[in-house]
């Protein structure tokens, strides 16, 4: 019977035929499968065929299970597969040494067909859960990189500023993954500009009160596109494009916000992105001097930006410096 191309693929790996034709039994009324009989075979079709998942038996001759996960976790083409150990082995040091070589789970022999489908199920949704996070965040990215096409950005200017951002959150008292949540949503900061016109957007003198109000309005345009979200990566995008240009002193804009009622991530990209502006060298202006630039924000500090965010930045000065070293521009005017 030919196989629906669009059910997730498995690898069953073990040499004993009658072990094989279990989990035919069990699985094969939902997913397409692969059988090999020794660890070489399953490296190799691991490498064709890149399944979704790998069963895998651990004392087989030959190669053994933990030698064949250890190379499957060595090849980058194969180590983001999940392998889910299935053997007799049941000592607790057997699971602890099969989960330090890569293995994402363990079944014990004799199988329990609605245990094999419930691993096997659990797994490849934290593989789709992880692949749909990864295809958002690309998403996001790339629509943020998109507003730099706009404007006299760069693609590097939303990486630096983004790192600069997420090393400030932390030093600011953010957990790990909250900071990391920062990372990846602050390069949406200056999305709106996409809705401004070029004429105003590229003008190279000064604008107008009129010109103004309108580039102003690209915080209120970004949280439109970003759009409204309960929770996660996306809401914190949201209130960065919305109040990333609040300043301390509540003279900023689009809601004249002051102090602590401005959105933390919101004040933590108004630093990062200023100083990434000023240290940068546009078709507009020179970069400023890194010590001009930190005198800047040491001005500004209980006016434009929150003071104690502008002493936890220069404190982690160095680490800055190696962001901006690491994602350097190549200077305008420069040879190809």
């Amino acid at each position: 019977m030919k196989q629906n191309a669009r059910l997730p693929l498995i690898l069953a790996v073990d040499d004993e035929a009658s072990n094989l034709q279990l989990l035919r039994q069990i699985l094969q009324d939902h997913y397409r499968l692969l059988f090999a009989k020794d660890g070489a075979r399953a490296l190799e079709l691991a490498r064709q065929e890149h399944p979704d998942l790998i069963l895998l038996d651990v004392m087989m001759p030959g190669m053994t299970g933990h030698e064949a996960c250890r190379t499957l976790k060595a090849d980058p083409a194969t180590a983001a597969i999940p392998v889910i150990f299935v053997t007799a082995l049941s000592d607790q040091d057997d699971e602890v040494r099969g989960f330090d070589m890569g293995a994402v789970d363990y079944i014990t022999k004799p199988v329990s067909a609605p245990i094999v489908r419930a691993r096997v199920r659990t797994h490849l949704s934290l593989v789709r859960m992880d692949e749909l996070k990864d295809s958002r965040l690309q998403i996001v990215q790339r629509l943020g990189l998109a507003s730099e096409y706009k404007d006299n950005e760069t693609g590097m200017h939303v990486i630096r500023m983004s790192h600069y951002a997420r090393l400030l959150g932390i030093a600011a008292g953010m957990s790990e993954a909250q900071a990391d949540d920062l990372l990846h949503a602050a390069p949406m900061h200056d999305v709106g500009k996409i809705g401004i016109p070029d004429r105003i957007l590229q003008k190279p003198g000064p604008l107008d009160p009129d010109e103004w109000a309108i580039m102003k309005s690209h915080a209120t345009i970004g949280a439109d596109i970003i759009g409204d979200h309960p929770h996660g990566m996306l809401k914190l995008a949201r209130n960065i494009a919305l109040s990333h240009h609040e300043k301390w002193d509540g003279s900023g804009y689009p809601g004249g916000l002051a102090g602590e009622a401005i959105p933390l991530e919101g004040r933590i990209c108004a630093i990062a992105d200023v100083f990434d502006a000023l240290t940068s060298e546009r078709p507009y202006k020179k970069a400023w001097l890194v010590q001009d630039a930190v005198e800047f924000l040491l001005k500004q500090r209980g006016a434009h930006f929150d003071p104690r965010l502008v002493d936890l930045f220069v404190e982690q000065l160095p680490a800055i410096l190696a962001i901006k070293e690491k994602w350097a521009e190549t200077p305008l005017g420069a040879a190809a």
